[in-house]
């Protein structure tokens, strides 16, 4: 008996003891590695660390930015050592030789009880294993300030990483509304810490030219400014004439410079894009005579007032001509100096000529279109825009750069050397790729970060919704094309409805985490629920850094149908459901607010015959997770296609 008591009390001062171990860190790495092995211990920074790198001028941003994450959260002494050092707790190591598992930008990182090592080949390589490492400590070491009762660990790993793509890239429009270089710079660090590497700014539209070009003054004089207006974009009416102009702005070549500096140390590239030939009323507001339709000259850089109009039925109008004229022999030089000066600002080896919906019953009037198309043999609008395509093209190259354009530019017949952005769906890319073409993909499918994130009864409203659980089911190679000619994948926010930067984190967290995961990670390690987990888990970490991000992807649901069992097909069924598993759905109909005591959704809903809302909630473990949605029942009827009594 005595042995037996004896036994137990071994027994549980042995579970004790182990309960009061540290819990290992959870690993929630975005984008996940090529390869990910956890191994046995834990390592706890010390109070004196010493890294030790390489003494490269291209690594300096890198080293600066791991010694202050090291030592301003933690109070930990961080030295750094450009020799090499066997006591080095960190060590920064670009290999000596070719390391063709990783190339250009992967990475090799090891974590053990005792010390850290990354191995790169190229200096990004090195970047990118600081950016997991420090996603593997505490979401605290984020802070910009002291933190105290923080266990400064990071689990033990071994971890070989590199990219899927090349082209990982995040757009921002920043003309039709337009952004700081301060907030520029903020997107560009809260794109590169997970692993993009391409800024692409559109730079120009019709409500606004945003760079400097100085052989041109009056495109920032002018066509950088209009009204401000605030509310819902394309529906405002046009500004009277005495209306100040003043707001927008733009970047000077300075401001560019130094903005392509600072991308550049964390690695990412930026692609400048002007627009055209549509798109292209703020340079037409500037400069009258690039347009061929009369009356151009009264023309003024767009406030949000309705430019477009989209019948139902599809194709579209323009209601002011805003394109720039291909018949024109002035547009040709204007271009000439626009990419001179933008090639000499961007490194980067492309040029973005837009080539979007360009409004063309401008042209179908204008006797010089006509008289072009007689003269050049041109059977067709779209071969017309293919002519100004092809010059613009040579333009483009005689400046030392490569063209890339919307996929627009492929009716009519595609310039010679084109690399396509398909953005309609990504047919355009497969018919470009079958051409032999170089292609990103960004489709509105999946990557229009402009769109709503969940449902319309409580997002800010946009042309459509596009969940997370969509976008992490971006696949940028189609079975049918040479995979070796899809260059990558690109996600896009347009900024008609987004004013400032807090709602522009909104509408790109998390979904560009999704993104930056298709771009990165190999196509067979990609798992919604271990994904859904992991970006749960970052919200922490960006609620750390005050980046504003959207939580639908705990929201409710609503799939609203026809209840074909009941006589006269005028009743309604609602089935609730959630991106995220393992959520509960509470929900009432008496228009009190539910929570977790309220009744749980089982089975399809009907409507009670007097109920004029639906209330739901989704809990986890008791507590609210997602957002209250209240949804009217005629709304819910109006999704039915059922009559709503109005």
């Amino acid at each position: 008996m005595q042995k037996t008591i004896l036994a137990f009390l071994l027994n549980a001062f042995a579970l004790t003891a182990f309960s009061q171990q540290p819990a290992r860190p959870s690993v929630n790495l975005i984008p996940i590695p090529v390869s990910l092995q956890t191994d046995p211990g834990i390592f706890t920074l010390p109070a004196s660390v010493l890294i030790e790198a390489p003494e490269r001028a291209d690594l300096v941003p890198t080293l600066e930015s791991l010694t202050s994450h090291l030592s301003i959260p933690t109070g930990s002494a961080v030295v750094l050592r450009m020799k090499p050092s066997p006591a080095a707790t960190i060590r920064l190591i670009l290999s000596k030789s070719p390391d063709t598992a990783l190339g250009a930008e992967g990475y090799r990182l090891t974590v053990t009880p005792d010390k850290i090592t990354i191995r790169a080949a190229q200096p990004a390589g090195l970047f990118y294993g600081v950016q997991t490492l420090l996603q593997l400590f505490p979401k605290e070491i984020e802070c910009k300030e002291p933190r105290k009762g923080v266990r400064w660990q990071a689990p033990c790993v071994t971890i070989m990483d590199r990219p899927r793509f090349s082209w990982r890239g995040l757009m921002l429009d920043v003309s039709r509304h337009f952004f700081t270089k301060a907030e520029v710079k903020s997107f560009i660090d809260e794109m590169a810490r997970y692993k993009y590497n391409l800024l692409h700014l559109h730079l120009t539209d019709d409500e606004g030219w945003r760079v400097e070009i100085k052989s041109l003054p009056r495109l920032t004089e002018r066509g950088a400014w209009n009204v401000r207006r605030t509310g819902s974009f394309g529906t405002f009416q046009p500004p009277a004439p005495d209306e100040p102009r003043n707001n927008g702005g733009f970047y000077t070549q300075d401001d560019i410079r130094e903005l392509v500096k600072y991308a550049k140390e964390r690695f990412v590239d930026i692609l400048p894009e002007i627009d055209c030939p549509g798109h292209s009323l703020a340079a037409i507001a500037s400069y009258p005579e690039l347009s061929c339709s009369p009356g151009s000259e009264n023309y003024r850089v767009n406030s949000g007032e309705k430019v477009m109009v989209w019948p139902k039925g599809g194709g579209f109008y323009g209601l002011v001509d805003n394109t720039l004229c291909p018949a024109n022999e002035k547009v040709y030089p204007f271009l000439d100096k626009v990419f001179t000066e933008l090639a000499a600002l961007f490194p980067f080896g492309y040029i973005h000529v837009g080539g979007d919906e360009c409004a063309r019953n401008f042209w179908e009037k204008s006797d010089a279109i006509k008289q072009l198309m007689q003269k050049e043999g041109l059977k067709s609008l779209d071969e017309v825009q293919s002519y100004f395509e092809k010059r613009v093209e040579k333009i483009v190259e005689s400046k030392g750069k490569k063209v890339i354009g919307w996929d627009e530019i492929l009716e009519g017949g595609l310039a010679p050397n084109a690399v396509v952005m398909s953005w309609r769906g990504i047919k355009g890319g497969i018919q470009a790729a079958r051409l032999g073409h170089e292609v990103v993909m960004s489709p509105t499918t999946f990557v229009y970060l402009d769109y709503m994130q969940g449902d319309a009864i409580i997002e800010p409203p946009v042309y459509a919704t596009l969940r997370l659980k969509t976008v992490y089911s971006f696949e940028p190679v189609p079975d049918s094309v040479d995979a070796r000619l899809v260059k990558g994948g690109q996600a896009n926010l347009w900024t008609e409805q987004v004013y400032n930067t807090r709602h522009l984190q909104y509408m790109i967290w998390p979904r560009a985490l999704a993104v930056a995961e298709c771009l990165w990670s190999p196509k067979d390690k990609k798992d919604w629920s271990s994904f859904a987990r992991r970006t749960e888990a970052n919200f922490g970490r960006m609620d750390i850094e005050q980046v504003k991000y959207a939580r639908s992807m705990f929201d409710p649901i609503f799939t609203a149908r026809k209840d074909s069992s009941v006589a006269g097909g005028d009743s309604l069924r609602v089935e609730l459901s959630t991106e995220v598993e393992g959520l509960d759905i509470h929900y009432s109909f008496d228009n009190s607010n539910p929570d977790s005591f309220y009744p749980l959704y089982s089975m399809p809903l009907s409507i009670p015959k007097e109920a004029i809302m639906l209330k739901v909630i989704t809990c986890r473990g008791g507590q609210p997770i997602g957002r209250q949605l209240d949804m009217p029942v005629k709304e819910l009827r109006k999704r039915a296609g059922l009559s709503t009594g109005e």
